[in-house]
């Protein structure tokens, strides 16, 4: 366990807000967590892992636990499946790596996606027709401030659209250490998503975990920004899911909204709302909107997280001024 007082977030948030925290912990061990000190965990504390979905808005007075403990385990296999427990501090790409070297299903859509694999099941991070939900088992860490362990299989984490029973009921209270995967070995592909679909076959490639990763790739980088040179946090807000009865209202006035169906209603995609508002590519000093996809927003360099939190406030209330629907964050605010 390493602790820095005070430490500067600047290199650990992908926004680059220029922040700093009163006290930075590197977890080395899962069982560090157990000599905190108790003022560590009885004040504010943050989990941070790559800090890729988080928007720090000023100096956190807390203290931040920072994983970095490595190991992807083996722990069931037959014929069919194989589960897999990986440790938080883990980078997420590189468990994708993992699981296509191997040849293991379920993962490869989700490619791109900075962070680390302790951050997946909170935020239930998805895209391209794929949620992580879909291949995990179990989630495993501590319950803080008390240090008890805890162990919450799948049907316990109440996973739903971008949101889990640790970005709800147990937000601010956990600790994960590992989550177990369950995948297949045997070939089963998502191709539920048109922009992947098309990819590949534009490229003239069949399905499979290296062409899939290799199109979802190459798609994320010519529609978001490279982190490692524009500050954001990927998707800043999550796509609307609005009543059908809602959505056919809107659909009178707006005949050409993107809509994907959803378990509770319609889902809209964000991105076309806010472009629709005149938002895309809009830039006031290094605060803006991204030109290649409207649900981005980017700091170009030295903007301040005032002027993130006005931007995205005014896009909020000019979609909903338009759309009467209300946008809500998919980043952390912090």
């Amino acid at each position: 366990m390493k602790i820095l007082e005070p430490y500067s977030l600047l290199t650990h948030n992908t926004f680059r807000m220029d922040v700093s925290c009163r006290r930075f912990v590197e977890i080395e061990r899962p069982e560090d967590v157990l000599q905190l000190p108790e003022e560590d965990i009885e004040a504010p504390f943050y989990v941070l892992g790559m800090g890729s979905n988080t928007l720090f808005t000023r100096n956190y007075e807390g203290t931040i636990l920072h994983p970095v403990f490595q190991g992807i385990t083996t722990v069931a296999e037959d014929d069919l499946s194989v589960s897999l427990k990986v440790a938080a501090g883990v980078e997420w790409e590189m468990l994708i790596d993992y699981c296509a070297e191997k040849q293991y299903y379920g993962l490869e859509n989700l490619t791109g996606i900075p962070g680390l694999v302790g951050s997946a099941p909170v935020q239930n991070i998805g895209a391209y027709g794929v949620e992580v939900k879909d291949s995990i088992t179990a989630v495993e860490g501590f319950l803080l401030p008390n240090k008890e362990p805890f162990l919450l299989h799948h049907d316990e984490c109440d996973f739903g659209y971008r949101t889990s029973i640790f970005k709800t009921k147990l937000k601010g209270y956990c600790f994960i250490t590992h989550v177990t995967f369950k995948l297949s070995k045997e070939a089963h592909y998502t191709m539920t998503y048109k922009g992947l679909t098309d990819e590949l076959s534009n490229s003239g490639l069949t399905p499979s975990i290296d062409n899939i990763v290799r199109c979802v790739r190459f798609i994320r980088e010519h529609k978001l920004p490279n982190i490692q040179e524009v500050g954001c946090a990927g998707s800043f807000f999550k796509n609307p899911i609005v009543p059908m009865s809602e959505f056919a209202l809107l659909q009178q006035h707006f005949p050409d909204l993107v809509s994907y169906p959803a378990s509770n209603g319609v889902k809209l995609a964000a991105g076309q709302l806010i472009e629709k508002a005149g938002w895309k590519g809009y830039r006031c000093g290094d605060a803006g909107i991204y030109p290649k996809q409207a649900l981005v927003v980017v700091n170009y360099g030295n903007a301040r997280p005032e002027e993130i939190v006005q931007l995205y406030e005014n896009v909020i209330r000019d979609v909903y001024n338009i759309f009467h629907i209300t946008l809500q964050p998919e980043v952390n605010i912090v």
